[in-house]
């Protein structure tokens, strides 16, 4: 897929959701993908039903604060977001593993910056890209520093986010990346396995990027 392709189906989505994506700037050394994590990883969560009052503007509030309150944007508010390698929505994806289809191409960090008037819930789900539809969110963020990093998952009576604190610090995130990265299955993903692989041949705990959490302010629902 070229770039205006790119730009058309995937960047311009997520900039009408507020969502402003950098191409080529994710730092060196960052973590390539969490999966499983220990309670004791939790730096916070928040479970909203789907017949929650107000239910976008409710999570798009307990989303922000949960991000400030654990690190996820540096001082620019910018950080990275989880979206697939050409222009496969996660909405796509959801239905290509139910119908058991063969192997898609692993989703890669992006960074993106969040602009003054946003709507990550609403709108970013829409996009299909972070979610299935408007107030069904699901995605993968962390901090530019992998000091952060969030889930958001739809299940059958609401929605759940969780945020882990220091992922590359965690006995039980390091297990399972371990894992993944000596599955040798005709389901599993060769360019994952190396990718997760290289990581932790190399992992050190990563260095500040500058991140300031007390200056991520100002920020405003676009819903």
């Amino acid at each position: 897929m070229g770039a205006e392709e790119r730009e058309r189906k995937v960047y311009r989505p997520l900039r009408r959701a507020g969502l402003e994506v950098i191409p080529d700037a994710v730092p060196d050394g960052v973590m390539p993908f969490v999966g499983s994590y220990g309670a004791e990883d939790v730096a916070g969560h928040f479970s909203l039903p789907y017949d929650t009052p107000r239910l976008v503007e409710r999570l798009n509030e307990a989303w922000y604060g949960l991000a400030v309150s654990t690190g996820l944007f540096d001082h620019r508010r910018e950080f990275l977001v989880m979206l697939p390698q050409g222009t496969r929505s996660h909405r796509a994806s959801l239905r290509y593993m139910h119908e058991g289809s063969s192997v898609a191409p692993p989703a890669l960090w992006t960074r993106v910056r969040l602009l003054e008037r946003w709507d990550v819930m609403g709108r970013g789900a829409g996009s299909a890209f972070l979610g299935v539809h408007a107030g069904h969110p699901g995605f993968g963020m962390m901090a530019l520093d992998s000091s952060a990093y969030m889930i958001c998952s739809t299940g059958e009576r609401g929605v759940d986010v969780v945020a882990v604190a220091h992922p590359y610090r965690s006995a039980e995130v390091l297990r399972h990346l371990e894992w993944l990265a000596g599955w040798d299955h005709p389901y599993g993903n060769p360019e994952f396995r190396r990718r997760i692989a290289a990581w932790l041949a190399g992992r050190r705990e990563p260095a500040a990027a500058g991140a300031a959490t007390g200056a991520a302010t100002g920020a405003g629902s676009g819903a």
